[in-house]
């Protein structure tokens, strides 16, 4: 057996390598987190208008008096572009998990 490192068969493991890329990891993901939290999205769709975060929080809801039909679609509306913009911060990641995972071997 050998060592990958050298292009052999055999993986050596190292944990302080891996702890250091799994704090890594955590630190772009709390800092993802955090960008998530300050990006507001706005719909306004059946004359409802919605401010939702990108973690998903709604901050207002003006419903104009809109039936609850209207209201409904407006705030699904608002979740799926939150979860839109929640997916493009978190593809920046890249292959974080990948190479943690064997991955990136």
């Amino acid at each position: 057996m050998r060592n990958l490192e050298t292009g052999g068969d055999f993986y050596m493991f190292n944990p302080m390598k891996q702890f250091a890329e799994v704090k890594k990891m955590r630190d772009q993901a709390m800092a993802i987190q955090r960008e998530l939290q300050a990006e507001e999205v706005t719909v306004d769709k059946n004359g409802v208008k919605i401010v939702i975060t990108g973690d998903q929080k709604i901050k207002s809801l003006d419903s104009n008096d809109r039936s609850d039909k209207d209201i409904m679609e407006a705030v699904n509306e608002a979740i799926k572009k939150s979860q839109e913009v929640a997916a493009k911060k978190l593809q920046s990641m890249g292959g974080g998990l990948g190479g943690l995972l064997g991955g990136g071997m």
